[in-house]
Order: structure tokens, then C-alpha cells, then sequence
């Protein structure tokens, strides 16, 4: 192997780990979705003002929540997987956020599920975990134009599963007081959901 063909080689490596290295903001994201995390936590991006009623029949819109740090988790009640992991992870953040004082974090769940999250669901799933509007709503929009503005503004996948359920995203999304979308997490611990949430308070 000549010197100038290691020199050229090298020079070749150089230049795909730069690029590589400028394509993933630094190798810190591999994926569309992790570019778009980093995307929302640069830059927040406002959110529409959509009208929705919650588990008591109060209606409210996510302008409500303006000086309010919210983390907005997309459930449907019928859900027999991760839709737990995020009732639990929520009612564990409010006992934190409760045991902190922390009174401007709000939690708010809002199903996809048009066509069966009815009052009734609504009130079942919040009794479930122990949601209590205002600090915890569980929410359905008053209509499908509103879910379908609001799928996309948190950029949440929802798709049928063809057996009556649905695959969706598990993302838990933090709207900051000034109420543009924030950050964008997994549905981690919920100290580490709390911590973040108390962070855009102080």
C-alpha cells in the first residue's frame, strides 16, 4: 500500500466522517425523528388555539394553559399497552409536581379516539389514574377538524392496527407558558418528566 494511497484514504475518511458529522448536528441525531426533537427544542413552535372538552364536560382550549407549563401526552381509552405506561408516568408526575408546590405544571392527555372516547370513556380513564381537572385534564377535541390540526401540529402518528385498536406514537410533549411546543421526550421516569417541566417554570 503506497503512502499516497493511505494519504488519499485518509483524506476520504476525513471527509464521510465530516459529513456524516454535519448531517447528525454533530452525531447527536441518526433519525428523522430525533433531527425534528432537535428541530422543536431550538426553535419551539407555536401551537393552535383548538377547542376540547374534558373528562368533567368543561369545555377549554389549549389557550387556557398560556403562563402554564403542560406536558400533552395522545392516548386513546381502550389502549392495552403503552397508554398505561403514560396514565402511570402521569400520575407519578403529579404527585411530584404536587409535593414540589409546583402549581404551574399542568398534565393533559388527549385521545384520538373520536369514535368511542365518549364523556364516559374520558371520565373512566382519568378515574383510572387519578386525573382531576384542571391540573390533570383528559381531553377529546369537539371535533375531528380539531384532532386532526392538533395530530399535526405534535407531529403524532396514529394508525388503525386492523383489529379495533391503533399503533401511535408514545412521545410525552412539553408546551412551554408562552404555549408553542417546547420539547419532545419518551415516556421516561417520571422524575425526569417532572425535572424537565420544572425547568421551563423557573
Amino acid at each position: 500500500m503506497t503512502r499516497s494511497f493511505v494519504a488519499l484514504l485518509a483524506c476520504v475518511l476525513t471527509a464521510g466522517i465530516g459529513a456524516l458529522s454535519w448531517a447528525t448536528d454533530g452525531f447527536r441525531v441518526v433519525t428523522s425523528e430525533g433531527a425534528r426533537r432537535l428541530a422543536v427544542e431550538r426553535s419551539p413552535l407555536p401551537l393552535p388555539d383548538v377547542q376540547m372538552t374534558d373528562q368533567n364536560g368543561h369545555p377549554f382550549s389549549l389557550a387556557d394553559y398560556r403562563g402554564r407549563t403542560v406536558l400533552v401526552d395522545f392516548i386513546y381509552t381502550r389502549c392495552p399497552t403503552i397508554c398505561g405506561v403514560l396514565g402511570d408516568d402521569f400520575r407519578n408526575v403529579l404527585d411530584l409536581a404536587y409535593a414540589g408546590a409546583a402549581d404551574d405544571i399542568r398534565l393533559l392527555s388527549i385521545s384520538f379516539d373520536s369514535d368511542n372516547d365518549d364523556l364516559q370513556a374520558l371520565q373512566f380513564y382519568g378515574d383510572r389514574y387519578g386525573a382531576a381537572a384542571p391540573r390533570w385534564r383528559v381531553a377529546a377535541p369537539v371535533d375531528r377538524d380539531g384532532l386532526a390540526v392538533l395530530l399535526r401540529s405534535f407531529g403524532t402518528v396514529v394508525i388503525p392496527d386492523g383489529i379495533g385498536g391503533f399503533l401511535h406514537s408514545s412521545a410525552v410533549y412539553l408546551v412551554d407558558p408562552r404555549g408553542r411546543l417546547a420539547r419532545i421526550l419518551d415516556p421516561d421516569a417520571p422524575s425526569a418528566l417532572f425535572a424537565v417541566a420544572a425547568r421551563q417554570v423557573e
